[in-house]
């Protein structure tokens, strides 16, 4: 694997350390889904930049998704994919950090978003080790 390669993952690790010791307080549901949207994006990068491929200076999931889709061997469900895009990426204004666009997420989506962050994250794991396992 290279270096960079480990870097976004370390990283997307990171997220989810956040996303675990805050999953529990209402009132940071905003704080998790920024950081499951932070893993999940992170994860694709790795993928991007494992692969060789240009890496853009993007945040959108979906488009990042446009890219790694034809490289992974594991299913993704658009639907969440979807709903952690919606989250509000921007840090011009700390009010706006975490946000849906229809304001804080609730504790059920913040739930839902970090399951998802945490299987995207396993299954890049996983990818990467079977490569290496088959090399």
């Amino acid at each position: 694997m290279k270096a960079i390669t480990q870097q976004w993952l370390n990283f997307a690790e990171k997220d989810l350390k956040s996303c675990n010791n805050n999953i529990k307080d209402i009132s940071l549901t905003n704080i998790v889904a920024f950081h499951c949207h932070q893993t999940v994006e992170k994860c694709f990068k790795a993928i991007i930049e494992e692969k060789g491929l240009r890496l853009k200076r993007i945040h959108s999931l979906l488009k990042l998704y446009e890219t790694v889709n034809p490289l992974v061997n594991f299913e993704i469900d658009l639907d969440k994919l979807e709903l952690l895009d919606d989250v509000y990426t921007s840090s011009r204004y700390p009010g706006d950090i975490g946000l849906m666009p229809d304001g804080e997420p609730t504790m059920k989506q913040a739930v839902e978003m970090h399951e998802y962050a945490q299987q995207i994250y396993d299954n890049t794991i996983k990818m990467f080790n079977d490569t290496e396992q088959k090399e």
